[in-house]
């Protein structure tokens, strides 16, 4: 029997531990499966700790998530195709749940397929190697809980821990003497530290509009954002203003290359996250920007390199869950031999052609539909329950319009899940007026 190493009981993990219980409910004989998590839970990013740095394992703290996240994109973008929303909650919900809402969606799911048992907690993986002699890969492992270093050998490796826990940190003039914090948005937990003070936010990416909003709605006093290129350009509220990159700061005054200055109280660096796996030997470690078209990933998820091996949710991303499961039931029939992965010659082309094809995207509705179709494509070689993709890409379209209407009211709209084709309700209170964000104050009717 293979034998199957999953890295990451995130989305990812879940996914693919999801994708080979559903073939096994069905009567197939399915590899063995291992799954390793650093972690004492399963949820990736969505398993919340009020942790930063250094974990009580001496671990770094992987969670980039905040207390009063909410989803930024609608959930009718991200719905399972085979768990909807409803079948969790008993009843369609509001299209932008909170974290804590959609840490419950995802748990219930695998809860449900009962793929725990595969996970070995407080286990994270020190290295992966591959035997060209043997076609196997030797993965050393720490048992946390015993402080204790093993190793095992699997026919496939399936790397899913994410890529949105290393943070990229630059370094700006004056931050050594800066007379208040600096953070990156992967350490920013709570909104509240900063009620009361003008906040400097260095970045335009969604960390950057969101802690941004995050900050505005639970008080404080203003909002600077920093771009390098250009502002995000939104309806911003009276306290907010978009200015060049950052120069340098003097104790508290941030100087701008346009020559303006501000005081500040704080400075969140919301500029990103670099791919980063230590553990992987140098042959089989993934170097890609964060774009849609990963580098050296056939089909998104093959290591070109080597067949045996599989990144997954490693693209920049519109879609999320759904895509994950995508790949994820994709990458158990290459396993499974259900799918044939081609030689690398086909493998390495198939790589440039995504590429050039996402480049000739000219904005981020062409993205949307880039990534949808890529969903499809995956979809229609596995037997994962089709839905409407292009119903998801019009959820987007719908969503990047009511965010350039008004940045602060966007997340009060509502959407037609694809899964069930019933229209979510109006959220009994508008976002900005939501502070308890709870489940159980969110799944008030």
């Amino acid at each position: 029997m293979k034998r199957v190493a999953i890295i990451g009981a995130g989305p990812s993990g879940l996914a693919q531990l999801r994708a080979f219980q559903s073939a096994a409910s069905k009567g197939e004989e399915i590899p063995e499966i291992v799954c390793f998590e650093k972690q004492d839970e399963w949820g990736g990013l969505w398993n919340y700790t009020w942790r930063t740095g250094l974990d009580e394992n001496g671990e770094p703290v992987h969670c980039s998530m905040y207390r009063y996240l909410w989803s930024n994109g609608p959930k009718e973008g991200l719905e399972f195709a085979d768990y909807s929303f409803e079948e969790h909650f008993g009843k369609q919900i509001a299209s932008y749940p909170p974290r804590a809402v959609l840490f419950d969606y995802i748990e219930g799911r695998v809860k449900k397929a009962d793929v725990r048992k595969w996970i070995r907690f407080k286990t994270p993986v020190r290295h992966v190697t591959f035997d060209d002699a043997t076609s196997m890969f030797t993965v050393v492992a720490h048992d946390l809980t015993k402080d204790n270093e093993y190793t095992e050998e699997f026919d496939h490796v399936i790397v899913a821990s994410g890529h949105f826990s290393t943070p990229n940190v630059p370094h700006f003039e004056g931050f050594s003497n800066f007379n208040g914090r600096v953070l990156h948005a992967h350490d920013f937990r709570d909104a509240m530290e900063f009620k009361n003070k003008d906040v400097l936010i260095i970045g335009t990416s969604y960390s950057a509009e969101d802690i941004g909003s995050q900050c505005w709605k639970y008080g404080c006093k203003s909002v600077t954002v920093s771009h390098r290129t250009a502002p995000m350009g939104y309806k911003w509220p009276d306290n907010w203003q978009e200015v060049p990159l950052l120069q340098k700061v003097d104790k508290n005054t941030a100087y701008f290359k346009d020559g303006t200055t501000k005081e500040v109280d704080a400075i969140i660096l919301c500029t990103g996250y670099v791919h980063h796996f230590p553990f992987m030997e140098e042959k089989l470690k993934l170097r890609t920007a964060n774009r849609l078209a990963s580098a050296d990933l056939y089909k998104g998820v093959v290591w070109v390199d080597n067949p045996a091996l599989f990144y997954l949710g490693m693209q920049d991303q519109w879609f999320t869950f759904n895509m994950f499961d995508a790949q994820a039931w994709w990458v158990r029939d290459a396993i499974m031999g259900r799918i044939e992965v081609p030689d690398k010659e086909a493998r390495a082309a198939d790589v440039v052609a995504r590429v050039a094809a996402e480049d000739a995207g000219e904005d981020d509705y062409a993205a949307i539909k880039y990534q949808g179709d890529y969903v499809q494509e995956l979809i229609n070689e596995t037997d994962y329950p089709s839905f409407d993709v292009d119903g998801a890409c019009d959820a987007f379209y719908q969503w990047k319009g009511h965010k350039k209407k008004d940045i602060m009211t966007f997340r009060n709209n509502s959407y037609k899940s694809v899964i069930t084709g019933t229209m979510a309700p109006v959220h009994h209170t508008p976002w900005k007026d939501a502070l308890d964000d709870s489940l159980e104050s969110y799944l008030q009717n």
